[in-house]
């Protein structure tokens, strides 16, 4: 067997049919190699206990722990049993329950002073933690083979605890290791040897067999620093070879003239620019001056001014011969800053038109919904270059859409956009246009080295000047039911005083969702029984409610994704004129909505949200001169990750702040994003938040191979295991970041 293939290898050959089965689907675990990366999430001492005091409220825990007491009770007049134990391990107590017929095993085998390991969901009953039905694996019987053969494996070693499911065990899992491991010898090492040398890093095959097998508290050590090492160092080289190759690509230079475009635009500004806005305009016109296409990101606060930027730079575009297009992720978004960007430029939007300026040029829009006439002529304006700067939706992408000269794409919000989308608009220039992305969602700085680490970042952190500060509350709406009316009576105030309102909802709701078949029966007897299991709660019924019972006498309006592109338009064209005074909405409003008369905003189910979606939602108030208020209505248990989540984004208005406390919360494992790529994670060591100094020093030394050897020539191990990393998928999604 050569060296790659026994990485390679199906699970189903080595570990059976039945549990490769399991591994694939719920673990999504493959292949050999795929299993030796599934590294333990941490380590037990055998004799020392889990801290029982502080388990995660429903998520799937393996803990070691000491029977303290077990007792069976009946229940239905004696027809029915429960047994009942208490597990302790000095940091705190945990109940376990098994019924029915469940309860003859556990009840002759969990006696107290017994030590085993146990695996179940975390759940709540009686204000006490528990575990219900845990499979357990005794750790000092002498009775069963397989817990003599636990005991020998175990003594007085470290017990590995592997990231499980509810079908496959940790100590499952860890045999099936067992069974793999024999093959962490043909490991590829992607290091090069002077690299490997110079920071003394363990050999990969050893880093392996440590991780899985530790002998002690440094071995773990030793192997998570070499991993750790090889997953930024891997990623690394394949983004600098993608920035390599884009410094290799030609683009035409555009330069802004004298006296042109953005010299009239700037001089008709009612404002100054902030310090961060010229300093960011600076760096964009520099890239833009280079015969390489530019490749920068620009993330900014809500309300940064981001926009005012990216339009400076197309002006600067147009002034130099080219056309400007800025995608947006929606038809909303699209007539929005379609609506925002002509009222800036006034008559410098009118190029060609009666009454317009001599310097100015077109701005049209081109969305999917638009009628045959007038998106006939938007795509005339567009071949002809009558238009400069086009704003739409992905319909820009479309084959019919021809450019006379592009030489900019802006991509607003570039974590709802597809990357074949970017690419297949980049394709129509001439040449690779220059590319702007930007974003509102505060990235910290070691994702933008992963994530994005093919583009140059500029921040935008100063607010204009005349942002209000936004005052955010969680409203407990299960345990203070009178916190809610409150909310509605703060939210009819704000109205009385002349300001407009919004309410969030997770799901839109139609009579199609609540088919009263026999499913819809079936989900609400369970939504009864269940709170946490009921439907998150829709746009149309909320706004039902509110229309006949706390909102009785305002005007309420509904806007979704559903509703046809002319409907959304004039609603929210209403809302932005004081006409509505409550808007109640998806998260269609999340981005670049703009009305800076709406002061309140209602989040219902705010714990289905993430934490970077509820800080956009709520920059959309205190837009203008009166302060904000944004309330975070929630169901959830006091003592649940949703709830300290909630607490998290009302305690702060920092939206880096924010992006860090979201990424320990969700310890992202895939920083390449499935949803941007499509593929699986390539970082399973790696914790992006954790580890600056890894991810920087590894790029340092990736940018400097590069440079050495951008084909890798010299390093056919490196070469190997990118290849085996960059799967065509990936590959294309570097591609074409």
């Amino acid at each position: 067997m050569d060296r790659v293939s026994s990485f390679d290898e199906p699970l189903k050959k080595l570990l059976g049919g039945a549990t490769a089965k399991v591994m694939a689907e719920h673990l999504d675990l493959h292949t050999v190699g795929d299993l030796l990366h599934h590294y333990p999430r941490r380590y037990e001492e055998r004799g020392k206990l889990t801290a029982l005091a502080d388990l995660p409220l429903d998520e799937h825990v393996t803990v070691v722990a000491q029977v303290a007491d077990a007792r069976i009770l009946t229940f239905n007049n004696g027809r029915g049993k429960r047994l009942e134990v208490t597990l302790t391990d000095g940091s705190g107590r945990l109940q376990l329950v098994f019924f029915g017929h469940g309860v003859h095993k556990p009840h002759k085998e969990l006696l107290p002073g017994r030590q085993a390991m146990f695996a179940g969901k975390v759940s709540v009953f009686n204000r006490k933690m528990q575990l219900a039905h845990p499979t357990y694996q005794l750790l000092d019987a002498s009775d069963a083979d397989e817990a003599t053969e636990a005991v020998d494996a175990f003594a007085g070693r470290l017990l590995p605890i592997y990231p499980a499911c509810k079908q496959l065990d940790s100590w499952r899992i860890a045999k099936a290791v067992d069974a793999v491991l024999p093959s962490a010898q043909d490991a590829v090492d992607p290091l090069p040897a002077s690299l490997r040398e110079g920071r003394g890093f363990t050999p990969l095959p050893e880093a392996l067999l440590k991780v899985h097998r530790p002998q002690t508290k440094a071995d773990i050590e030793d192997a998570k620093a070499r991993l750790k090492w090889d997953e930024a160092f891997v990623l690394q080289v394949a983004l600098a070879r993608r920035r390599y190759a884009d410094t290799q690509l030609p683009a035409a230079a555009r330069r802004p003239v004298a006296d042109g475009l953005l010299d009239a635009f700037d001089a008709k500004l009612p404002f100054t620019l902030t310090e961060g806005q010229e300093k960011v305009s600076k760096e964009i016109f520099d890239d833009l001056a280079t015969e390489h296409p530019m490749h920068r990101l620009l993330q900014g606060e809500v309300g940064s001014g981001k926009t005012m930027v990216a339009l400076r730079a197309m002006l600067a575009v147009v002034d130099a011969g080219g056309q400007a297009a800025m995608l947006a992720p929606t038809e909303v978004l699209a007539q929005q800053h379609h609506r925002s960007i002509t009222e800036m430029m006034g008559e410098l939007a009118e190029g060609g038109m009666l009454g317009g300026s001599e310097q100015g040029t077109k701005v049209v829009l081109l969305t999917g919904s638009m009628g045959t006439a007038a998106r006939r002529q938007a795509l005339l304006d567009l071949v002809t270059g009558e238009a400069g700067i086009v704003i739409g939706t992905h319909a820009l992408i479309e084959d019919k859409v021809q450019f006379h000269d592009l030489g900019l794409v802006v991509v607003d919000e570039q974590h709802r956009f597809g990357v074949e989308q970017r690419d297949a608009l980049r394709s129509k220039g001439k040449q690779p246009p220059h590319l702007l992305v930007m974003t509102a969602t505060p990235i910290p700085r070691t994702v933008a080295m992963t994530v994005f680490g093919d583009l140059e970042t500029s921040v935008l952190d100063q607010l204009p000047a005349g942002r209000s500060p936004i005052a955010s509350h969680v409203v407990p709406a299960k345990d203070k039911p009178h916190f809610l009316a409150r909310a509605w009576e703060r939210v009819r105030e704000e109205v009385e005083n002349g300001h407009q309102a919004y309410v969030v909802c997770p799901r839109i709701g139609d009579d199609a969702e609540e088919a009263e078949g026999k499913k819809g029966k079936a989900k609400k007897k369970a939504a009864e029984e269940d709170p946490e299991k009921r439907p998150p709660l829709a746009v149309l019924e909320i706004a039902d409610e509110l229309r006949r019972g706390a909102l009785a006498g305002l005007t309420v309006e509904v806007l979704h994704g559903r509703m046809h592109p002319d409907e959304k338009d004039d609603v929210m064209r209403r809302f932005a004129a004081g006409d509505v005074d409550v808007l109640v909405a998806t998260t269609v409003i999340e981005v670049g909505v703009n009305v800076p008369n709406a002061t309140a905003m209602v989040i219902m189910d705010a714990d289905r949200f993430g934490v970077s979606q509820l800080h956009q939602l709520r920059g959309r108030v205190g837009r203008g001169s009166a302060p904000g208020l944004c309330l975070l209505v929630s169901e959830a248990h006091e003592a649940s990750p949703a709830r300290a989540r909630l607490s998290a984004v009302a305690a702060t208005l920092d939206g880096f702040e924010l992006s860090r406390i979201d990424l320990e919360q969700r310890r992202e494992g895939d920083v390449l994003g499935q949803a941007q790529s499509g593929v699986r994670s390539s970082l399973r060591m790696l914790t992006v938040i954790d580890d600056e100094e890894v991810i920087a020093a590894a790029r340092e030394e990736a940018v400097a191979i590069v440079a050495a050897d951008p084909e890798l020539e010299h390093l056919p191990e490196l070469r190997t295991v990118l290849a085996a990393l960059l799967d065509k998928d990936r590959e294309e999604y570097l591609d074409k970041g």
